[in-house]
């Protein structure tokens, strides 16, 4: 039976999270062979020599990877090493068929590194202890679950496949923060196209270094790995799961025990994997098939340059730029794509902010409803200004825009075809409106009334008979002004 904590014995352990996220770089090949990185091709077709680890094969260091690495340490403020080294991490798994990993140890690429990060109690900075290189292994998939029926298939396409690992200081003290980082971490991986982070493929995995120790101790408590989260809820359930599973166990007298732990997403708990290693179970040692890797201060400078504006920096451009709350800036940095289609949409209007609602409520909700991404809409950032600014201009009203904008959605037209198509232009004209009003107000006696005898709110039924009689077409400004004129 797991114990789990009550709310005063949580109250009395203060939270240490660490965290190792493991990113899969968006090259072509593989870290150290020519082999597609492809996903979802036949099992064992996307290989050869070096990533089967045949006899006599050698490794040579892709540039693609190295400098994907680079910009990805950078994102994340690491100081870059001018010398690292590829260690060989000794281990045994069925899928690994070298027998050893391709990592680095002693002199990673890079180091000192830190991400801000905006948390309940305000602003954090976790720091990052290291970024460094290293291949993937294959991919077991486990079959039966009777001895007599168990079986295990090996699939080596993803061996080989480069990774950088990012490893930050114990500085998380809950869940939410550590979901904030991993957000953080994520988002600037994408921005800068290091990767695709789709953690259904994997390509995104993180490990939880999880420990509680009473508040006001100076040492840490002894801590768990709970490996391969593979998606943010994973994240948040597993370390709260861990947190409460680790203080009922010291407050019922137990001890924790260093280990590594898997988490269960269908019950909502960790399990015991297996005894954690330390480094020295891994016998590291220098790879002597790979020569020290040498950055020199141009190429990192070079590859500085072509960094685009991260998210943080998005964010606050939009705040000072475009007047928009913290809350419209962060949904409208959510990927580099939905920055990229609100700035042209902006372009095209000249009203960002009208522009971020269109584009928050309309057209993400559209897109959401069909499971499309912003890179699939059928209205495109300058169709969506065109409405915008068609309805800043009073050509169209707010009631119009949202009869058009479906059409829009749903053809692929820009909003002056269906205007002129289906007739949806605004009258404005007061000779039409003024007439309009006059068959309105002598249909309605009682409200014209009611109007002059002191209950004004009943102009509003009056606005609306209006606009019903005119299909929603006529200026609501125009209205309101030559109606409250004729009613005295």
């Amino acid at each position: 039976m797991t114990l789990t904590a009550t709310p005063d014995q949580l109250a009395k352990y203060e939270v240490v999270i660490g965290l190792e996220v493991h990113v899969q770089l968006a090259t072509r090949t593989k870290i150290f062979c020519g082999c597609p990185t492809s996903f979802g091709a036949p099992p064992n077709t996307n290989v050869c020599p070096v990533c089967l680890g045949l006899p006599g094969a050698l490794p040579v260091m892709s540039k693609p990877a190295v400098e994907m690495a680079m910009l990805g340490a950078l994102a994340l403020n690491c100081r870059i090493n001018p010398t690292s080294r590829m260690a060989r991490k000794n281990y045994f798994y069925p899928d690994l068929p070298k027998g050893y990993q391709i990592s680095q140890f002693e002199l990673p690429l890079a180091e000192h590194g830190y991400v801000d990060v905006v948390t309940a109690n305000g602003p954090k900075r976790i720091g990052v202890t290291r970024v460094h290189m290293e291949d993937d292994a294959g991919k077991s998939t486990h079959d039966g679950f009777k001895d007599s029926d168990r079986f295990t298939y090996v699939d080596l396409n993803r061996s080989g496949t480069p990774l950088i690992e990012i490893v930050s200081e114990p500085d998380m003290r809950n869940a939410d923060e550590a979901y904030e980082y991993m957000v953080y971490v994520k988002q600037a991986m994408e921005f800068l196209a290091v990767s695709s982070c789709d953690m259904e493929k994997g390509h995104l995995r993180c490990d939880a270094n999880v420990s509680v120790r009473k508040w006001g101790a100076a040492e840490f408590g002894t801590r768990t790995e709970t490996k391969n989260l593979n998606s943010f809820r994973f994240l948040k359930q597993a370390i709260e799961f861990e947190v409460s599973r680790q203080v009922a166990v010291v407050e019922s007298g137990g001890r924790i025990v260093q280990e590594t732990r898997l988490f269960n997403p269908d019950l909502g708990e960790t399990f015991s994997m297996r005894s954690k290693e330390a480094a020295h179970d891994y016998r590291y040692f220098p790879e002597p098939d790979l020569v020290p890797l040498r950055i020199s201060d141009a190429w990192r400078e070079r590859l500085q340059s072509t960094m685009p504006e991260l998210p943080a920096q998005k964010r606050a451009r939009y705040a000072t730029e475009f007047g928009l709350k913290p809350y419209d800036a962060e949904v409208l940095t959510a990927t580099r794509e939905i920055g990229t289609y609100y700035e042209k949409a902006v372009a095209a209007s000249g009203d960002p902010k009208t522009t971020a609602n269109w584009v928050m409520g309309d057209l993400l909700g559209a897109l959401k409803n069909d499971g499309k991404e912003i890179t699939e809409s059928p209205v495109t950032a300058e169709h969506l200004g065109d409405l915008v600014k068609r309805i800043a201009s009073g050509e169209l009203s707010g009631k119009l825009a949202k009869e058009i904008f479906p059409k829009m959605y749903a053809e692929g037209l820009a909003p002056g075809v269906i205007i002129e198509r289906d007739g949806l232009k605004q009258i404005s004209d007061t000779g039409a409106i003024d007439k309009i009003i006059d068959e309105v107000l002598a249909a309605n006696p009682k409200q014209v009334e009611q109007y002059k005898g002191g209950k004004t709110t009943v102009i509003g039924f009056l606005v609306g008979q209006i606009m019903k009689a005119t299909k929603g077409q006529a200026n609501p400004g125009v209205v309101n002004d030559l109606l409250k004129a004729k009613l005295g």
